[in-house]
Order: structure tokens, then C-alpha cells, then sequence
């Protein structure tokens, strides 16, 4: 009787898996083995796509006259240092004893590559092989994996998608890289003074560097415009002499809170003798001081008046517990709240996939499946062995809400491609005391997200006034919370600290002004400030035709801000979500779902980019800028291939790889697209002469760069290391990706 394999994607992987099948297996060297079965693992990539040298020696040396490259077959190789793994690897799947492989490899695109390259380099021919798709690595999952596992052709379209991805990062590498750098390095190297410059580019990774460039050039570009508000000081009539009153008593009271009563904003709407005046700053605000002045004495001057309420309305309004995570939200979340990078986040929930305390993080799905959706409870259930959340999941099982869970926005089939969204599995608490203080964060985040699902929506109380004076309108709102619902689960200590920095922060917007862009995305966004409830009774009892005293006007000044600078995980964001920039909205709705990269590779992009110096990245804030260097290849491509720096077209492309997946086109389709946008592009900038244009583009640049004072000798020795991996890393800008690692 023949033996099965099961191939892994990395040691620790199979070691969860030799323990599940629970064979008394033997240790080897690169492999464990029982009477039954084999299990083995490769190292992430053991096999690479080979430069052009291997296919003519010549190919070596960089010349205008060899390009476009564009293979007909194209070649592989084992990479060096993983070599010894390959040969175990190979010699097992190759053993006549051998007679079924189960491959295990990470379930996705990614690990579909990796395995399939073993098999083509190491010839296997004549066995049944088997897929394993699982969403964790508890020994539930992987013995249902294994059990349920699907002929391996059934993933050909999904090998398919894989192989063009990395043949299509190889190409625009391989050219565009040689072609950039062969008509442009020179006036490069030249302008910084530098001994070499490569200029690296890649279907993604320039795409990043086109957007951060471009906000950082909307930065310089923006002119603050000073505005100036008028606010009334209002309460009900007769309410300041009570207050006055019960203040001399000792009620409590102080005058000070008496005559402040609420706020009214001034806002020239129709009726107003400035609606739309050339003076207005939008309709809230005076473009002059002096403007804002007139409004006052106006309202002010004989015969005096009372405002009066002329509207007012009461409303409650529900917030619904938000999605699931994916890969992406939980990256800007991280970067929010922690100040990690999108890399270490996903290092980290990687790491909790692997000791079985989540599911699989690499996904962009927001829902559940209907099939997990059925045995929900037991994640749930496992949850009252983690102490912070315990009581909470206790009062979800008790209170049965799971039930229906299947009837909710956070059960759909139709929207999960390989993977549902990251909860926890409700198991693995024994790792709990070797993770780090920021993995248990990062845990904790998960799972009170999971759990929020489960609980009703936050409930508030909004109130609108409308006041009018002299035909002058005063608009006041008011957002209370009255039921904390969800929210009781989802705050943290780290994320209500995170939300009254923002409240901080939204109290001082101006009415009218946009201050999004801090929360664009994010999950929850800055909490309401909380009113005590006497103040809120006094609210209750407001009434339309009630006149009321102004107390006293007041001019805020404010000035419009310029668009914020992406932060880590800003950008991750914006790379998922990146149709928000095409303008064509049939473009637009063409790739709806496709970002640009996927949720595995966009952490390895922005850290590649900070590697080579490209971007610069603030550790404390994860604020994310443009180098000078960065920069000036912006300029470069910009003039010569414009459109690797148009998300349109690299969403584009992650569409097509999408459709290939799914069969909708085949790889000779895509692959002919292919070719002839790499070959006619790469004959363009061969015939271009712009190198004085690009001169005059540089110099307007280099004086946002100041130099930096002469630094440490330990600092002088990492700057040099970075400088010689982006001027002599060759082989890395051709490939425009991390090989040995998840591709770009």
C-alpha cells in the first residue's frame, strides 16, 4: 500500500498538521515519516523565474538593443539557499512509494505558486494529488481539509492566475527597469551626485509611489484660506437669571454654566441678506474679520430682538456594529491605534494563524460563510477561556443572538472568494503567554470585533435647531448617546484613547469643513463627546416658537487644511479600495472588488519601496513621504510610462488576473494583452529624447530637500547600506518584487 504525502509551506505548518493525523511519525531531515505517511514542507518560494542570462549569457550586460525581452518559454530555477529542501522535497514527491500528495501550501494564490513550481521543477508525473483548502490550522480544520480535499486540477484556473501574476511582475520588471535606467539613469546619478542609480519600477509598487507623490504635491500646491464663524451664545428666557439665582442659593449652579447655554452657528442660508455673497466663505464664515464684525453689530443694533426657535428636530439614530476584519482593515487599525506598520501586522496575525488563535489572515473578504455561520458557537465558546472578553462571550451564548447570525450583513457567501474574515478560532490559549504585548493587542482587537456582531447597534439621541434672528439663521446639533449597545464590546483601553484624540480633534473642525480623511476608512472614527444628562433634559425640553436669550456672539477664525498625508495604513486602504481614483465610471465598476496588489503583498510593497528609498516612512506616526529620489523617478516615469502610475491600469491588470481565476478569460488572452503593453511601451521610451525636460522637473523638486546635519557613524553605515541596495540592486529593480518571500 502506497503512502501519502502532505507538503506544507513551512515547517511550522506541517508540524500542525503531522500532529493532527496523529501517526506516530519519526523526525528526518527535512521531512517526518510513519508506516502511514510522509509530511514535508517547502521554505516559502524554493523556486524562482531566471534572469535573462540564463536563457543567452549575453543578456547580462544591460542593453537598449536587447530590449523588449519577451520570452516565448520561459525559465526556472531553484533559488541557492533553499536548494538542500528542494532535493528532500523533490526526491519525496518523486518516491515510488509515494502514490498520493496532499498539497497543503497556504490557501490562496500564492501558495497555489509555490507549490506548483516544486512540481513542474521537480518533474512528477503519474500521482493523484489532492488540494487542502482550510481557513485555520486547528485540528478541526485541518482534518476537514484534509478529508474534503478537491482533485488538484480543480485550482488550475486559480495556478493559472498565479503563474501570469509573477510572469507579468517579471516583465515590466525586466524592461522597464533595464530600459528607465539605461535612458535615464545617467542624468539621475548625475544630479544627486551618486556613484550608480538604478531606477526600479513595478506594476504595483509604482503605482504607490505615484500616489504618494501626487498627495505630496497637492500639499505644496494648497493655499490656506482664513475664514472667520460667527457662533451665538444661547438658552432658553429667563434660564440666566435662574441660573444666576440658583447659583447665589447654592443649587449647584454656577453663572458661568448658566450663561454659556449652547452654541449656535450662523450659516447664510436663502433669507439671509448674505445668502450667497461674494464675502462668504462657503455659507458658514466671513472671508474677512471685518465682515464677521458687520453680522455682530447688525444683529446687535436697535430694535433689538430675540431669537426665536423656529425648528427643531428629534431623532434617534442606530449604528451598526461594523464588519468583520479583513487583511486591510486590520493593517489601518493597527497603524492607528499601535503605530505598527502594515508588515509587522501582518507578521503578527500571521502568527496567530499559526498558533491557532485566528483564522487566515491574508483575505479581503469583510463576512462569514454560511458554513461556518452554522457552527459559530464554538468560537464564541472558546472565547470564555480569554479572560478580558470572557463574561462578554458568556452573555452572548446565554442570550442565544448567534442564532440568526446567518440572517445578518455579516453572513454572505457571494462576497468571499478564498477566505472569510479574520476571527478568532476560539482555541490555541495556551500561546497565549508567548505572544508579544502588541500580538496580544492585536488579538484582543480581533476577537472584540468578532464579538460585537453579536450585540445590538449603538443607539443615539440627535437633536436639530434652527434659530432665527432679525432673518438671520443659527443652526445648533446635538448627538447623544443614550444606548451603548456594541460599543461596550468594542472599546478597548488602546481604542478609547485612540477615539478621544479624535473627539479632541473634531471638536475643533469648522462647520462645512471636511476632517474625513483621519478616519477615511476606518472602522469607527472619533466617538461623540457625551452631554450629562441634565443638559440633556433641558434639550428634551425645547419647543419650536420658543424664544430664547442670546447671551453673547463670538468670532472663531479657522483656515481651510490641506489634504492629510497617508499614513501606513491609510495607504493600505486606499491600495484596496483603489477604483475610488478612476474617473471612468464604467472603468470604475469594471473593477469594483480589485485593488491594487492583494492582501498579501501590499505590506511587502511598502516596505520594499521604503527599502530602496524610494518612500520614507515616520516609525512613530507611520506617516509615509516621497524621497527626493522617489521623486525624481516619478518624474521620470511620468514622462515615459505614464500609466504605471495610474491606479486605473494596475487595478486593471489585478482584474484581469481575477478573471483568469474565476475561467471568465484564458492565460493566452491575457497573456497577448500582456506582452503588447510591455513590448510597445518599452519601444516608446527607447525613441524618446526628454532629458532637459526631466532636468528643469528635478529642480523644481530639490528644494523641498533640505540636507540633513551630518549624522552618527552608526546612522552614516545604515544610510550607505541603503544607498548601495537601491544604486547596485539590479536583479531586485528588474523583478519589481521580493522573490523567497510572498511576490509583489
Amino acid at each position: 500500500m502506497g503512502k501519502d504525502l502532505y507538503i506544507a509551506e513551512k515547517p511550522s505548518v506541517a508540524r500542525e498538521f503531522a500532529r493532527a493525523l496523529k501517526y506516530n511519525m519519526a523526525n528526518r531531515d527535512g521531512y517526518m515519516e510513519s508506516d502511514e505517511a510522509i509530511v514535508t514542507w517547502c521554505v516559502g518560494h524554493l523556486i524562482t523565474m531566471s534572469y535573462p542570462e540564463a536563457y543567452d549569457p549575453q543578456l547580462k550586460r544591460w542593453s537598449l538593443h536587447t530590449l523588449p525581452f519577451l520570452p516565448e518559454e520561459y525559465k526556472y530555477e531553484v533559488i541557492p539557499g533553499v536548494k538542500k529542501q528542494f532535493d528532500t522535497v523533490s526526491g519525496l514527491l518523486n518516491r515510488k512509494d509515494v502514490t498520493r500528495i496532499y498539497v497543503c501550501t497556504d490557501s490562496g494564490r500564492e501558495g497555489e505558486y509555490i507549490y506548483r513550481l516544486v512540481e513542474q521543477q521537480a518533474g512528477v508525473r503519474g500521482k493523484e494529488r489532492r488540494r487542502v483548502w482550510i481557513d485555520s490550522q486547528t485540528e478541526e480544520e485541518i482534518l476537514r481539509g484534509i478529508r474534503e480535499a478537491k482533485d488538484l486540477s480543480a485550482y488550475d484556473n486559480l495556478c493559472a492566475a498565479a503563474y501570469l501574476r509573477a510572469k507579468e511582475d517579471y516583465l515590466m520588471g525586466i524592461n522597464f527597469s533595464r530600459v528607465l535606467t539605461l535612458k535615464y539613469g545617467t542624468p539621475v546619478k548625475n544630479y544627486l551626485k551618486t556613484d550608480r542609480a538604478v531606477i526600479s519600477v513595478g506594476r504595483v509598487m509604482t503605482c504607490v509611489l505615484g500616489m504618494v507623490v501626487n498627495r505630496e504635491r497637492e500639499i505644496r500646491r494648497f493655499v490656506k484660506t482664513p475664514f472667520f464663524r460667527v457662533v451665538a451664545s444661547l438658552l432658553p428666557e429667563g434660564e440666566q437669571k435662574e441660573g444666576a439665582q440658583a447659583n447665589e442659593e447654592g443649587r449647584g449652579w454656577t453663572q458661568d454654566s448658566a450663561v454659556k447655554g449652547f452654541a449656535g452657528e450662523w450659516r447664510a442660508v436663502e433669507g439671509s441678506a448674505w445668502y450667497q455673497s461674494p464675502l462668504l466663505y462657503k455659507e458658514n464664515g466671513f472671508l474677512k474679520k471685518e465682515d464677521a464684525e458687520e453680522l455682530i453689530r447688525f444683529l446687535e443694533q436697535e430694535p433689538k430682538e430675540k431669537p426665536v426657535i423656529e425648528k427643531i428636530e428629534r431623532k434617534k439614530e442606530q449604528k451598526n456594529p461594523p464588519l468583520l476584519y479583513n487583511l486591510a482593515e486590520l493593517q489601518n487599525d493597527c497603524s492607528r491605534y499601535f503605530k505598527i506598520s502594515p508588515d509587522e501586522t501582518l507578521r503578527i496575525v500571521q502568527e496567530l494563524y499559526e498558533k491557532k488563535l485566528t483564522t487566515y489572515p491574508r483575505t479581503d473578504a469583510r463576512v462569514l460563510s454560511s458554513a461556518v455561520a452554522k457552527e459559530i458557537h464554538k468560537n464564541i465558546g472558546g472565547l470564555r477561556s480569554f479572560q478580558p472578553l470572557s463574561d462578554i462571550a458568556a452573555q452572548v451564548l446565554q442570550e442565544g443572538g448567534y442564532r440568526q447570525i446567518a440572517k445578518t450583513r455579516y453572513v454572505n457567501d457571494k462576497q468571499i472568494t478564498d477566505h472569510y474574515a479574520i476571527i478568532p478560532t476560539g482555541q490555541g490559549f495556551g500561546a497565549l503567554r508567548s505572544l508579544t504585548g502588541a500580538a496580544m493587542k492585536v488579538y484582543e482587537l480581533i476577537a472584540r470585533r468578532f464579538l460585537s456582531i453579536f450585540f445590538p447597534p449603538a443607539v443615539y439621541q440627535k437633536i436639530s435647531l434652527v434659530c432665527i434672528l432679525k432673518k438671520e439663521r443659527f443652526f445648533s446639533n446635538f448627538r447623544v448617546l443614550v444606548e451603548e449597545g456594541y460599543l461596550k464590546v468594542a472599546k478597548a483601553s488602546f481604542t478609547e484613547k485612540r477615539n478621544a484624540e479624535g473627539a479632541r480633534s473634531a471638536k475643533g473642525t469648522p462647520a462645512g469643513e471636511d476632517d474625513s480623511q483621519e478616519n477615511a476608512g476606518s472602522s469607527e472614527g472619533a466617538e461623540e463627546e457625551r452631554l450629562d444628562a441634565s443638559f440633556l433634559q433641558k434639550l428634551q425640553k425645547l419647543k419650536k416658537g420658543m424664544v430664547l436669550d442670546c447671551t453673547g456672539f463670538e468670532i472663531k477664525e479657522g483656515e481651510t487644511s490641506p489634504p492629510k498625508r497617508y499614513n501606513s495604513g491609510s495607504m493600505i486602504l486606499t491600495m484596496e479600495n483603489a477604483g475610488q481614483f478612476i474617473e471612468d465610471e464604467e472603468l470604475r465598476a469594471q473593477i469594483k472588488g480589485s485593488g491594487i496588489g492583494t492582501s498579501a503583498t501590499r505590506a511587502e510593497i511598502l516596505k520594499k519601496l521604503v527599502a530602496i528609498q524610494y518612500l520614507a516612512l515616520n516609525k512613530k506616526t507611520q506617516i509615509i513621504t516621497p524621497t527626493q529620489m522617489g521623486e525624481m523617478v516619478y518624474d521620470v516615469v511620468y514622462d515615459s510610462i505614464r500609466p504605471l502610475l495610474n491606479p486605473a491600469l494596475t487595478a486593471s491588470w489585478e482584474k484581469g488576473l481575477t478573471m483568469v481565476a474565476e475561467g471568465t478569460i484564458t492565460s493566452e488572452e491575457y497573456m497577448k494583452k500582456l506582452t503588447d503593453f510591455v513590448g510597445r511601451r518599452t519601444n516608446i521610451v527607447k525613441q524618446l529624447n526628454n532629458q532637459q525636460v526631466l532636468y528643469r522637473q528635478f529642480e523644481e523638486s530639490a528644494g523641498f530637500y533640505k540636507k540633513k546635519p551630518a549624522a552618527s557613524a552608526e546612522d552614516a553605515e545604515k544610510g550607505k547600506a541603503g544607498q548601495t541596495e537601491a544604486a547596485t540592486g539590479r536583479k531586485g529593480a528588474e523583478h519589481g518584487s521580493v522573490q523567497n518571500q510572498k511576490s509583489v
